[in-house]
């Protein structure tokens, strides 16, 4: 039977350039050596074979080289997406994101950041599904976290990288409303356990506010339970279909969807009961992703900027890790409506 391979070790580096093993050590990492003393190391460990036993590093610094980042749902194609991103800027600085799914689930979120901070992650990026959630203050004591859309109230965070909620909804809103729409649908991935998360609680002190008449139902971001719930809110849309619900609840004019994943049910269910998305039923997505540009319509949404966000959370999550300062440990993110083809004046709005 075959050994495998015997790894070279530091001391086989250090006998190779007649140096001690601190010597090699530091030279490899660049560190309190001359340049040609580097050079003569790295060459002699490359043609010896020499890698870095990970766990003997992550030992000796305390660190692993590895970001735990924790997605809200990542059935949403734009959480997809920015996940990617965040995993692309901790790579190109030698870091590895470990990324895990929520599935929407706060306590399954929780436990599951209790799970990366046990592993020794050298930091947390999170996407909270419960930002108000009190487990968050300890686990923000033991590692550090940065927190991406809401802030974490009850913990003491590395950072944050915020979404301007009441400001990318009153833009919505107002624009709805200066199309004629007063009664207006809102889809929220939010569950029955987290009521209260601030998008859900801005969108409904703004449409008072704006006098408009808001139905808030909770929604799912994977395609076909977004359809289903979408089938149910379009039996109540014009365009002479049937309503079901309640007598006193007029039909929405426009569906206000707060990610695009779910704006996507919407054209779905839509095409289904042979509506005209842009003419029976104005749709307004949240978060413009790529595929929005490309429905028939185009759907109208909100630009946050994910390049942006991957940038600034992978920079602020780095900074915390080594213990660097930083001028600004909250990024807020402003919000740009890109106005396209599924929001058109309300019918019957002169």
């Amino acid at each position: 039977m075959a050994r495998p391979n015997k790894r070279t070790t530091l001391r086989e580096v250090a006998e190779a350039t007649g140096l001690s093993t601190a010597a090699v050590s530091y030279a490899l990492r660049g560190k309190h050596v001359s340049k040609e003393t580097e050079e003569r190391v790295r060459k002699a460990a490359a043609e010896l074979g020499y890698e870095a036993d990970p766990i003997a590093r992550a030992l000796a610094s305390g660190r692993t080289s590895t970001v735990g980042v924790l997605a809200g749902d990542l059935q949403d194609l734009w959480q997809q997406q920015l996940m990617a991103a965040i995993g692309r800027e901790l790579l190109a600085g030698d870091r590895y994101a470990l990324i895990l799914d929520a599935g929407g689930d706060p306590e399954r979120e929780l436990a599951l950041a209790k799970q990366l901070r046990d592993q020794r992650v050298d930091g947390l990026l999170v996407s909270p599904v419960d930002p108000s959630a009190e487990g968050w203050a300890k686990i923000a004591e033991a590692v550090p976290v940065v927190s991406i859309g809401d802030a974490l109230s009850q913990a003491r965070t590395a950072g944050e990288v915020l979404f301007d909620n009441r400001a990318g909804i009153d833009a919505v809103l107002d624009y709805l409303r200066g199309l004629g729409h007063r009664r207006v649908t809102v889809l929220t991935p939010t569950g029955p356990s987290t009521p209260d998360r601030p998008a859900d609680v801005y969108v409904r002190q703004a449409a008072d506010r704006l006098g408009i008449e808001v139905q808030v139902v909770p929604c799912a971001q994977e395609l076909g339970e977004a359809t289903g719930v979408a089938r149910r809110v379009l039996t109540n849309s014009p365009a002479g279909r049937p309503r079901t619900g309640p007598a006193d609840l007029a039909p929405p004019t426009a569906v206000f969807c707060f990610s695009d994943s779910i704006a996507y049910g919407v054209y779905a269910a839509a095409a289904e009961a042979e509506l005209a998305v842009g003419r029976d039923i104005s749709v307004v997505g949240f978060d413009d992703h790529p595929v929005s540009r490309v429905l028939t319509p185009p759907l109208t949404t909100v630009d946050w900027g994910l390049t942006g966000i991957a940038k600034e959370a992978a920079r602020l999550a780095v900074a915390a890790i080594e213990g660097r300062r930083v001028r600004r440990k909250r990024i807020l993110c402003a919000p740009r409506l890109s106005e396209r083809g599924s929001a058109l004046r309300a019918p019957g709005d002169a």
